[in-house]
């Protein structure tokens, strides 16, 4: 494949995803969204942002398996405690790096 192909193709994929992004969001305001469905998208970026973190926290390393010793889980386990206490996104982000930070410290 040469470099104008290559390029080309990116250009084709960057274009493709720009138009199938923007369909949505200039349909959004023309169609009419039962409120069912709106109300389910409220959940998604906490269901996005919980599928990204799961995976690192879990298996910190690639290939690594899973191990209860992981510091990551304690970590996270507090997070969540804040969280859930809380409803703070703050403090919930400065419990879990701070537990984390700790207990790398004290390794």
């Amino acid at each position: 494949m040469t470099d104008l192909a290559l390029w080309a193709l990116f250009l084709a994929i960057g274009l493709g995803t720009f138009a199938l992004r923007v369909s949505f969001i200039q349909a959004y305001g023309r169609l009419r969204i039962p409120p069912i469905l709106n109300r389910a998208l409220a959940y998604v970026p906490a269901s996005v942002l919980a599928a990204l973190v799961l995976p690192a926290v879990i298996y910190p390393t690639a290939g690594a398996e899973f191990d209860l010793g992981n510091e990551r889980l304690l970590a996270a386990a507090a997070a969540a405690l804040v969280a859930w206490m809380s409803r703070s996104i703050l403090l919930t982000l400065v419990t879990g790096m701070g537990v984390l930070w700790l207990q790398q410290a004290l390794v």
